[in-house]
């Protein structure tokens, strides 16, 4: 194999990067040789601080020993196996070890290998769910402005951010969209704002338009994560929980990103005291080291399916890889060494000191605003004019320059650390943010 630790233009030319300006990148690639704890090293041998735990997965810091070592041996032992009509003794272990850790009610877990697979599997589940119970009219989805739930056609068509939608349609019909409920008044709130319960009464008048008896579900971010970390408003999510059972439309929580520790909780919903009826988990399931996603499923929906005649497939829905023999491997892994390092407890340790070098990036440079719960952060600049995404990208470059990854989208810069971070990398990722906020102008 040659050495492209360099690439040039024409060695790239194979490549197609997701959501990646190819041309742009195909000049100056950014190359990465390996990972260690907090901390990448490029292929020119730099090492840069990863403020963005991979792509918000790596919640326990890279190279785990306890991880690695666990796909090592389960690669050597059963490369493969499929689960239609059979399966292998860790997928029935990783299954009991996530409910262990989920929100009490969730009895099922259906595994898939990302979080745009269980996105769409848990829209399938919630429409079946209706089917099974004979109400074959409730199949509209209702989404939120500015939710990211992947870029699968289900998920893609509840999202709340048209340009992903733009090239692709037309996507799913029958699906509505609540508000964003935040504004201008919630800006620089440290972590949940205290006003804004009643953006919920939105759903009440969409069911109202929609007709209830129509609806299947909707689907929220606990946190608005890709669309520009939002924190949900003291109340909103119960009030949603509540309009939810009224008129019997399941809820799906898509904690894609906010599961596994992100808000000091194994998955959002505990930490903010709200049961929805399916999750959807991914990422930081494995720690970001084997692709897997799954749904979890509340023991109401899944009696639902239960009631035919036991030889037939109640759920005709899969893929090849699900359970997949290494994800699980890697996945009760990630679960042990959660447990033994204390990762929720640390979140909730730091995320004060945390919040509060955040907040202090208010009123350097161009910062409109900053949102900010458990460790997760975004920075909001004001963009130049005539050129939106400009100012973010080049932030993001300088800093990267600077020894510490972050992540520009458009003029929001987003910061998801593994959630292992100590007090003195935290000071080194905002330290240098607003150096580089001062820097560019």
């Amino acid at each position: 194999m040659n050495d492209i630790s360099n690439p040039t233009a024409s060695e790239c030319g194979a490549f197609w990067a997701p959501f990646t300006p190819m041309r742009q990148f195909q000049q100056h690639p950014m190359m990465f040789a390996s990972a260690d704890g907090m901390y990448y090293t490029t292929t020119d041998g730099r090492r840069v601080l990863d403020a963005m735990a991979g792509l918000w997965c790596v919640n326990a810091g890279h190279g785990q020993p306890k991880i690695v070592e666990a796909i090592r041996e389960a690669a050597g032992r059963l490369d493969f196996v499929s689960s239609f009509k059979m399966s292998h003794p860790h997928a029935l272990q990783m299954a009991e070890r996530l409910i262990a850790i989920s929100p009490a009610g969730m009895e099922q877990v259906f595994f898939t290998n990302s979080g745009s697979e269980a996105v769409d599997t848990a829209l399938k589940i919630a429409r079946a769910y209706h089917q099974a119970r004979g109400d074959s009219r409730r199949t509209k989805f209702i989404g939120r402005a500015k939710g990211y739930h992947g870029m699968g056609f289900g998920g893609l068509s509840v999202s709340g951010i048209g340009r992903q939608k733009r090239d692709f349609g037309p996507l799913l019909g029958e699906v509505s969209h609540l508000p964003l409920p935040y504004d201008a008044g919630m800006r620089f709130s440290a972590g949940q704002p205290r006003q804004g319960e009643h953006y919920a009464d939105a759903l009440t008048q969409l069911l109202d338009i929609q007709d209830p008896s129509t609806v299947a579900a909707v689907i929220v971010e606990p946190v608005t994560g890709s669309g520009g970390v939002y924190p949900p408003p003291q109340g909103y999510l119960k009030r949603l929980r509540e309009i939810c059972t009224r008129h019997g439309v399941l809820l799906i929580f898509d904690e894609v990103i906010t599961g596994f520790g992100r808000v000091g909780a194994s998955f959002a919903a505990q930490a903010f005291d709200v049961t929805p009826d399916l999750i959807t988990t991914a990422k930081g399931l494995t720690n970001g080291a084997v692709p897997m996603g799954g749904v979890l499923v509340s023991g109401a929906v899944y009696e639902a399916f239960m009631a035919g005649p036991a030889n037939v497939i109640e759920l005709m829905h899969g893929y090849t890889y699900s359970a997949h023999p290494l994800a699980c491997a890697a996945g009760l892994a990630t679960i042990e060494v959660h447990r033994e390092l204390g990762i929720n407890q640390h979140v909730n340790a730091v995320s004060g000191l945390w919040q509060s070098a955040a907040l202090a990036l208010r009123g350097v440079g161009p910062v409109l605003d900053v949102r900010t719960i458990g460790l997760l952060c975004a920075v909001e600049l004001e963009p130049r004019a005539g050129a939106a995404g400009a100012r973010g990208s080049e932030v993001a470059q300088w800093c990267f320059e600077q020894g510490v990854l972050v992540r520009g989208s458009g003029d929001t810069i987003v910061i998801s650390p593994p959630l292992v971070i100590s007090p003195q990398e935290i000071a080194q990722v905002f330290d240098t943010l607003a150096a580089a906020l001062q820097q560019v102008a």
